[in-house]
């Protein structure tokens, strides 16, 4: 009773277009849950965003669950996600995607499931990793394990979303490392991300993991910059 009190006078709304959900509908409104762009990635090995890394780091297989239009209701989800504290949406996603991920042979093999850090800075200001959610719904629904300090990120830096191109990509090289040791070798990395832009991010990530002697990388990202 005390529930539906609460419920009457702070009524839970979407997170992708703010409408009050009804009593069956957990996170994204049955309405939004229909216009969300669906790339359909896990449908086809060879999809646009597998093509991404394409000449510049071997992965096993690379898919993301929607495409990322601006002012649209992706958009609208990783912001309320990443900025608004709503981690619950993560962990929806997770699940969601991680029932069209678990057919995919080339996954049968993924050891480990890694999100790309945040700064130790970063992740004290915001209070948390915007993936982590969706990584450890991932990590449950496929029985995988999940870690979230093999990879970690050396240097601060401003939210990539207000940077240009050019600054995502200048000195990155150097960003992210990974502490290691032999319980890690010849295992396959699945790493994963909210938003796949350049690649450049997931490709340094990549590198990084590929110190590890044996290493294989596999990417997941919640969704994929599209014009």
């Amino acid at each position: 009773m005390f529930k539906s009190i609460i419920n009457l006078f702070f009524p839970k709304v979407c997170s992708g277009c703010n409408a009050i959900l009804i009593s069956n509908e957990i996170v994204i409104c049955t309405s939004c849950r229909h216009n969300l762009p669906l790339t359909n990635h896990h449908l086809n090995p060879e999809n646009d965003a597998f093509k991404k890394f394409y000449g510049r780091i071997p992965v096993i297989y690379t898919s993301t669950l929607f495409y990322f239009h601006k002012k649209g209701i992706v958009q609208q989800l990783i912001h309320n996600l990443k900025y608004k504290g709503h981690e619950e949406i993560g962990t929806i996603l997770g699940e969601w995607y991680a029932e069209d991920l678990k057919d995919i042979k080339s996954l049968a093999t993924v050891d480990v499931i890694i999100p790309v850090p945040l700064h130790r800075k970063k992740l004290k200001e915001r209070g948390y990793n915007q993936v982590t959610t969706f990584g450890k719904a991932l990590s449950f629904s496929l029985n995988r394990d999940y870690e979230e300090h093999l990879l970690f990120r050396n240097t601060y830096s401003k939210t990539q979303s207000k940077k240009t191109l050019l600054g995502r990509t200048e000195g990155i090289e150097t960003v992210f490392d990974v502490s290691f040791s032999e319980k890690d070798h010849n295992k396959h990395f699945l790493l994963i991300d909210d938003v796949l832009t350049t690649g450049s991010t997931l490709e340094v990530c990549s590198r990084a993991l590929l110190k590890i002697p044996g290493a294989k990388i596999s990417i997941v990202c919640m969704a994929m910059a599209h014009s």
